[in-house]
């Protein structure tokens, strides 16, 4: 496990390792040394400590710090809704779910409920030894202590995928300048703005929320951007800029952001760049995907050491075949992962295909480049066999693609029945035109949710990905249809912890 043992402790102190206290986890790279439960089912209660029914629908993975669970709904509606603003912060207690307290923040702008892409309550809180910082992606971040006590508040907008982090004291975030439509969705029309429209890189001192620094550059809506630590012992952040929705900041490609005071160390254009991805550091190389190859960046330079084509000649196991080479079509739109869907584990890069139902990955070493087909979605039931949905080639323009294959449609309805979405792509698989949950790991596996509940746990170390040796199992987070989830999957302490559109669920061993 020595791959693990390089975490950015020091970026982050005086966090606990053992927790979980901000989205990306302690070390800022998804990931814990701890073993966690492999093996759970919501719908038929088995090895679930415990688990709340919550009022209204969100997305804010979990965070845990000293024995409690920070997390965020949307402020409950009373019809069905399409838009909202203003959130529910809550913290509980992590061994029983007992409510501690809960605190309303306002936004400014409506976003979409439930959106396959974010809403308001998406960004995930950060601890900062006795306080905790929630953010409205609506528009505001409010610094509370232990007990709920507002300490700071600053209205400010920012983006829906942001992934907050702590740094030397500093909170850094992604700010956005340019605001949604009136509904709750961001046109086409910034792409010719201004630099100061740009959205960018944001610090507030965690203690006062005092600005800090803004990045020289600009990023990305949906950049999934994590705290880094170069062999020179800089801190910095990998930034990417290029995706849908005309975004203005220019050029398309990444840079390379010092965590001291927001400059710029070096910038790598690159043409048509999707910046939707997470962004990990490693061995002084950066590890990105580009259209249909894999780079490997020397961190130092900015310079492009290595390309690999992730769509020709690579090995596929298909489900009831042998693994063979093929050549895997691109597709028009020139997009081969599913947003936010990447991962960097020890040498394994791994992601999820867009236009079919494959875990991917990359050894970053070797150069060699795999594929496995999982299926879509399980449905489970008390008494019953499990279904797994395998995925079927459209055999014609009204045949159903990737997106729209599923055994029961998500209903998006909130614990109390209330319709609350604002994007009918949400009732879609969770596979391809999506911005997923970001996988995380648990010691030697690999856990990654997809929207429609399904959670896939992987063996991420095993020499060769083929079904039977690395899928350890295929859990729910509940039936079919209502388990909907944007979050990542948390850990501390042994268990997991899980936060769907009606549950938060503490995943472990219940007491005796």
């Amino acid at each position: 496990m020595k791959w693990l043992s390089f975490v950015f402790v020091f970026c982050i102190s005086p966090l606990i390792a053992g927790d979980w206290p901000q989205g990306a986890g302690s070390g800022g790279d998804f990931a814990t040394e701890e073993s966690s439960p492999t093996e759970w089912s919501v719908v038929k209660n088995e090895s679930i400590r415990w688990k709340i029914t919550l009022p209204e629908t969100g997305q804010s993975t979990p965070v845990i710090h000293q024995g409690r669970v920070y997390f965020s709904t949307l402020k409950p509606v009373e019809v069905d809704s399409e838009l909202g603003k203003n959130i529910i912060v809550w913290a509980v207690d992590a061994a029983s779910g007992e409510v501690l307290w809960k605190r309303e923040i306002e936004g400014i702008h409506d976003l979409r409920l439930s959106g396959c892409f974010s809403d308001s309550s998406s960004p995930p809180a950060v601890c900062d030894g006795d306080h905790v910082i929630f953010t409205n992606a609506s528009g505001g971040v409010v610094c509370f202590d232990r007990e709920g006590k507002e300490i700071w508040k600053r209205e400010i907008f920012t983006a829906g995928r942001t992934l907050p982090f702590l740094v030397d004291g500093k909170f850094v975030f992604t700010r956005q300048m340019y605001t949604p439509g009136a509904d709750g969705n961001f046109p086409h029309t910034f792409a010719d703005s201004p630099g100061e429209m740009w959205t960018q890189l944001l610090a507030l001192d965690a203690a006062t929320g005092e600005g800090v620094w803004v990045s020289d550059c600009g990023v990305n809506m949906g950049c999934v951007i994590l705290p880094q630590a170069l062999s020179d012992g800089r801190q910095v952040a990998v930034v990417g800029r290029g995706g849908g929705h005309g975004p203005p900041e220019k050029p398309d490609g990444i840079s390379l952001v010092d965590l001291s005071d927001g400059s710029t160390i070096w910038t790598l254009p690159l043409e048509g760049f999707m910046a939707t991805m997470s962004f990990r550091i490693r061995e002084d190389k950066v590890h990105i995907f580009h259209l249909s190859e894999h780079l490997s960046i020397n961190a130092m330079s900015g310079a492009i050491e290595k390309r690999v084509s992730i769509v020709e000649q690579v090995r596929v196991a298909r489900k009831g075949k042998t693994a063979a080479l093929e050549s895997i079509p691109s597709n028009k739109k020139k997009r081969m992962i599913t947003q936010g869907s990447n991962l960097l584990v020890g040498p394994w890069h791994y992601f999820r295909g867009y236009t079919t139902p494959y875990l991917g990955r990359v050894h970053v070493d070797r150069e060699t480049v795999e594929y496995l087909e999982l299926p879509l979605q399980l449905s489970r039931k008390t008494g019953e066999k499990d279904e797994l949905l395998w995925f079927t080639e459209p055999g014609g323009k009204k045949d159903r693609g990737l997106h729209q294959q599923v055994i029961v449609e998500n209903e998006l309805r909130n614990s109390r029945g209330l319709v609350v979405f604002g994007d009918k792509r949400s009732k879609g698989s969770g596979w391809g035109h999506v911005a997923s949950s970001t996988p995380s790991v648990a010691g030697e596996h690999l856990y990654v949710p997809v929207m429609n509940g399904t959670v896939y746990v992987i063996r991420w170390n095993v020499d060769r990905l083929a079904y039977d040796e690395a899928v350890v199992a295929i859990n729910d987070l509940g039936p079919a249809g209502i388990a909907w989830t944007r979050a990542s999957i948390s850990f501390a302490g042994g268990k997991a912890y899980a936060h769907t559109m009606r549950e938060l669920i503490c995943i472990g061993e219940a007491p005796d």
